[in-house]
This record gives C-alpha cells, structure tokens and sequence, in this order.
C-alpha cells in the first residue's frame, strides 16, 4: 500500500512536470516574436555573418598616396607596398582634400601620406619620420589589408635603417643584423593559417549567438507572463501552491530540447558549409554544449524573473552582448583585463563555453584537455538552477503573501 501510494505520487510529480514541459512548448509556438528569436534569429544570424565576411582576406584593395616628400625613400617604400598582394595602389593624389573626396566617393578605401620632411628625418636621425595611414572602417577586412601590409614594409625598413646606421658606424654587415635581430625567427599560424578575419571571429560569435538568443527569447516570455498576470511560479491548471522544481525542471527541458537541435546545426553545420576551422571532435562538442545550454537556460531563467515586459529583454540583449564579447577574452585578451572584470567573466557562462569550443573545434583539443572550462560550465548549471528555484520560490511567497493579506476580512 505504501510503496502504490509512494509511486503514484512519484508518477503525479512526473506528469506535472511534462505538464510544464508540454505548456512552456505552447508558449513558445504561440508567440511569433519568440520562434523569431529561437529559430529565426539562431539560424538566420551565422549566415549572415558569414557573407559579410565570405572572404577571410580580400586582394588589391585600392588605395591613394598623397606623397608630399618626392623623394626616393617614399618611392622605394610605396614600391615595396604596391607589390604586397593585399593593396594596389590606384590613385596618385596632390592633396589630402583630393584623397578624401576620393575616400568619400569609395572609389578608394586607404591613403598614405608622407609629409615633405619624410626624407629629411629619416636620413639624418634628428627627428622620427613620420608616415599617416587613413582606412575605411565600414569594413574591418579593408583595414586589416591596409593596416598589416604596410607595418610589414614599415618594419622591413626600419631593421634595414638601422643595420645601414651601425654599418656607418663601423661594424660588419653581419654583426649589424645580428644587433638588430639577436634571435631569427618565422612566424607560423598555428590555428588560423589565412590570418583571416571570419576564422578568427565567426567561431567565437556562434556560441554567443545561442546564448543571447536564448537569453532575449526567455526573457521575452517572462516579460509576456508579467504583462499577462500568468503565474508562472504555479503548475499550470492550478490556482494554490506551487512547485519550483518541477516547474524550472519542465521548462528548462522545453528550451534544451530545442536549444539543442539548434546548436548542433550552429556548432557542426555552419562551420563546415563555410569552410570555417573545424578539426575538433562533433561528440566532444555536442558533450561540451549540454552543460552551456543548462547553464545559459538556468542564467536566463534567473534573469527573466526580472523583467517587467516583453521589451525588457531587448535592453539586456543590446547592453550585454558586446560586454560578454570583451570580458571573455574574445575581442581583447583576458589577460590583459582589469581583475574585477576578469573575475566578473567568470560568472556567465558564455566565457567558459566559448574558451571550450574554440579548444575543441578551432585546435582540436579532447574534451579531458578542456576539463577546466566543461567542469565551470557544469557547475554554473547547478548554481544557476538553484537561483532559479529561489527566485520563482521568492516571487510565488510573495505574490501569496499579497493576496493573503489583502484580502477582506
């Protein structure tokens, strides 16, 4: 009698939380701005960022020269970058103004200009030599090419200058090479061999694309139950009491059994219909993307217990996203960040779970080798869900205790 009573409990807990699993799934299909965020948006923003950046380095990008030196120094430098496969020197300008009305008209996208003390300064060593550089930035490929072909020829030049200095100063030609370079070196690209910019960023920009469409999309339906009055803290069907477990448990499964057909398309499709960096293992990733997804849905749910309407997800989507880019190690390196915004990092999920793809997807690590960021993940997971659990406890205490107290006597 005991044991039929104690199952059958167990299977009423069991059919209320699909009962949740089920109802979350409903919401979720019935609103059309949410299956825009969830699928749409998750689907649709890899693509995009793909073909804006298609070519990893873009050839002969057409650049003017302002040279107002006329001296054989600035057109043995120009030489040396004309013939850099990168930039083609297309227009020969007399003034700035004429360059910038060619900068402006995109019929050109750099311009170097070299003031008419260049040679002087150099050739004598009173003054530094000074050479501007102006890109386009309406696209960071248009600067890269510019900006590294020229500091590959400024610097060609400038160990030249001074191996041509010490040799004015008496010492052998080879001695002077070895003063200015004591310990020869090759450059060697371990993990993005084309240095190119959708290598380098794309992979990284995938894993926030889940976690911040996740996060605007849950957010959007906290905000929805607000404005809606929809008790979301109570099982659905029921007017009184509430479990927090069953009900974070079913709707959290709702998002990962969507989340995690999505990812698989992002993490494993993507970088292989455009040709990105994916020599990892795909059961190493998809091991490493169960614990991101708890930990963004559990993250999100927290957050959601804080927005007041549908439009509030959308100020912690704009506010957050290129923050979680920055602190994470992505666009600057983590090393170099201030310690309160490196020990900040550490509690979103987003800076462990994209460290552990780039590991395994861009340099091939196993998932033993990035243990470090799969054991944060899990454990943000579980301090997330416990959030998660209070906060729908705290907000379901209150709401009772309000009607409790406000009601007639």
């Amino acid at each position: 009698m005991i044991l039929t009573r104690l199952l059958h409990s167990k299977w009423l807990k069991v059919q209320e939380t699909c009962g949740v699993f089920t109802n979350e799934l409903l919401r979720i299909f019935r609103d059309p701005g949410v299956l825009v965020i969830f699928f749409v948006a998750t689907l649709a923003y890899p693509v995009l960022y793909n073909f804006i950046y298609w070519k990893d380095n873009i050839e002969n990008v057409p650049v003017a020269v302002v040279d107002m030196s006329h001296s054989q120094e600035s057109r043995a430098f120009l030489h040396k970058w004309n013939a850099a496969p990168d930039i083609s020197i297309t227009h020969y300008c007399t003034s700035m103004s004429e360059a910038e009305q060619l900068l402006r008209a995109q019929k050109i996208h750099g311009i170097i200009y070299f003031p008419s003390d260049f040679a002087v300064c150099l050739n004598t060593g009173m003054k530094t030599a000074h050479i501007s550089l102006y890109c386009d930035m309406s696209s960071f490929l248009y600067m890269k090419a510019i900006y590294l072909s020229c500091n590959r020829v400024m610097l060609e030049d400038m160990s030249r200058i001074q191996v041509d200095r010490y040799e004015a100063m008496g010492y052998d030609k080879q001695f002077a090479w070895e003063l200015v370079q004591a310990a020869p070196y090759t450059e060697t690209a371990l993990f993005c061999e084309s240095g190119g910019y959708a290598s380098f960023l794309i992979p990284a920009v995938l894993m926030l694309i889940l976690h911040q469409t996740l996060l605007f999309g849950i957010c959007m339906l906290g905000g929805t139950a607000r404005e809606e009055n929809d008790e979301l803290f109570r099982l659905p069907g029921r007017r009184r009491g509430y479990s927090v477990l069953r009900i974070t448990l079913g709707r959290s499964a709702a998002y990962f059994l969507i989340y995690l057909a999505l990812g698989a398309v992002v993490l494993l499709g993507v970088p292989r219909v455009f040709h990105l960096p994916h020599i990892g293992d795909p059961i190493a990733i998809l091991k490493l993307l169960v614990p991101y997804l708890l930990a963004v849905i559990y993250f999100s749910m927290s957050v959601s217990v804080f927005t007041r309407n549908r439009e509030s997800g959308m100020v912690v989507l704009i506010s957050s996203s290129l923050i979680f880019l920055f602190i994470a190690g992505v666009s600057w390196p983590q090393q170099m960040l201030p310690d309160a915004w490196r020990y900040l990092s550490y509690f979103f999920p987003y800076t462990w779970g994209v460290h552990g793809f780039l590991h395994i997807n861009t340099m091939g690590a196993s998932l033993a080798t990035t243990a470090r960021e799969y054991t944060a993940l899990w454990l943000l997971a579980g301090g997330y869900f416990l959030t998660t659990c209070i906060s729908l406890w705290i907000m379901g205490y209150r709401h009772d205790h309000l009607q409790q107290t406000s009601a007639p006597e």
